[in-house]
C-alpha cells in the first residue's frame, strides 16, 4: 500500500497562517507486479466535526472502504476552528493536487469527494463554489483543476437558515457574519456547473435535520444537475459507515442495519459515472 502525507501549502507554495493544517494523506493499493498496470479512480475524504474538529470515524475507515473498491483515497486534514475561505481553499488544493499527480500515481483522472456533516457542507462548497474569487486568488490558474467530477454528501449541513441549520457549523465557517453565512448556504449556490451529487441522510437525524438534504436535492433538480438522494427512515446523526470500526457494536441497532447499504449504493452510483478500476494501455 502507498501511504504518504502531503503538506498542501508547501506543495502549492502558499504561506500558512498560524494554526493552519492542510495536510493530505494518501491511501492507495499497491500495483501488483503480476498483473497489468491499473488506472484507479480517486476520492478526497472530508470528515465532519462542526468545523471544530475532524471525526476520525469519518476519515481513515472511509478511505479504507473506498480503497477496498480499488480507489486511491485522500484524507484531508483541513483547518478547523477557522472561518471561510480557508477550509474551501484547502479542499480545492486537495482536488487540484490529485489531478496534477494523476499520472505519477496511476490514476484515471476521475476525482470525487465525500464529506460528512460539516465535512458535507465543505463538500457542498467544493461542488458549487470552486470558482469563487478567494479560490482563484489563492491558486491562480490552478483553481481550474479544483472542481470534482462527483461528490457524496453524507448527512450534510447544507443550509444556514436558522430553523434548519447546525448552528455551530454555520457560526464557525461564517465567523458569525450573517451575510457570509447566507453566501455559504449551499442550496443557494447550486448552478448548472455544480458537480453531480449522491446525497444520503436519515429522517430521524436529530443533529442535522433531513431538510438539509431535501433542500439540496431540490436545488439540484431545479438546475438540472444529476443527483441521487437516499433517505433512510431510522438512524442518528454521525453514523459514518455503520461498521464495527465506526460504531460501537452495542449501538448498532438491528433496526438501522440497512443504513450501512449507503456506501455500496454510492459506489454503484460512481461506477455508473465512470469511477472504476481500468487497465492501463501503457
Amino acid at each position: 500500500m502507498l501511504y504518504e502525507k502531503i503538506n498542501l501549502y508547501e506543495y502549492f507554495g502558499l504561506d500558512k497562517c498560524d494554526g493552519a493544517e492542510g495536510f493530505l494523506t494518501v491511501y492507495m493499493p499497491s500495483q501488483s507486479s503480476e498483473l497489468r498496470r491499473k488506472l484507479r479512480p480517486s476520492i478526497v475524504v472530508l470528515p465532519g466535526g462542526g468545523y471544530q474538529f475532524r471525526s476520525d470515524r469519518e476519515a481513515e475507515p472511509v478511505a479504507f472502504r473506498f480503497m477496498s473498491a480499488g480507489y486511491a483515497a485522500f484524507v484531508l486534514d483541513y483547518t478547523v476552528q477557522t472561518p471561510f475561505p480557508t477550509p474551501l481553499i484547502e479542499a480545492c488544493m486537495a482536488v487540484a493536487y490529485v489531478r496534477e499527480n494523476a499520472e505519477r500515481l496511476g490514476l484515471d483522472g476521475n476525482v470525487a469527494a465525500i464529506g460528512f456533516s460539516a465535512g458535507g457542507h465543505l463538500t457542498g462548497m467544493l461542488a458549487t463554489m470552486f470558482g469563487e474569487k478567494e479560490v482563484k486568488g489563492a491558486l491562480g490558474a490552478r483553481a481550474a483543476l479544483s472542481r470534482p467530477d462527483a461528490v457524496i454528501m453524507s448527512y450534510p449541513v447544507v443550509t444556514t437558515d436558522d430553523k434548519l441549520t447546525h448552528a455551530g457549523t454555520r457560526d464557525t465557517i461564517s465567523g458569525g457574519d450573517a451575510r457570509l453565512a447566507d453566501r455559504l448556504s449551499v442550496e443557494k449556490r447550486v448552478s448548472k456547473d455544480s458537480a453531480p451529487a449522491f446525497i444520503w441522510h436519515t429522517a430521524a437525524d436529530d443533529g442535522v435535520p433531513v431538510e438539509n438534504s431535501l433542500l439540496l436535492a431540490s436545488a439540484y433538480r431545479k438546475h438540472n444537475v444529476p443527483f441521487a438522494l437516499h433517505i433512510f427512515e431510522r438512524g442518528w446523526h454521525g453514523l459514518s459507515l455503520l461498521s464495527d470500526e465506526t460504531c460501537d457494536q452495542t449501538e448498532r441497532d438491528k433496526e438501522i442495519a440497512s443504513v450501512s447499504a449507503w456506501s455500496g449504493l454510492a459506489l454503484d452510483w460512481l461506477k455508473d459515472r465512470g469511477f472504476y478500476v481500468k487497465p492501463s494501455e501503457a
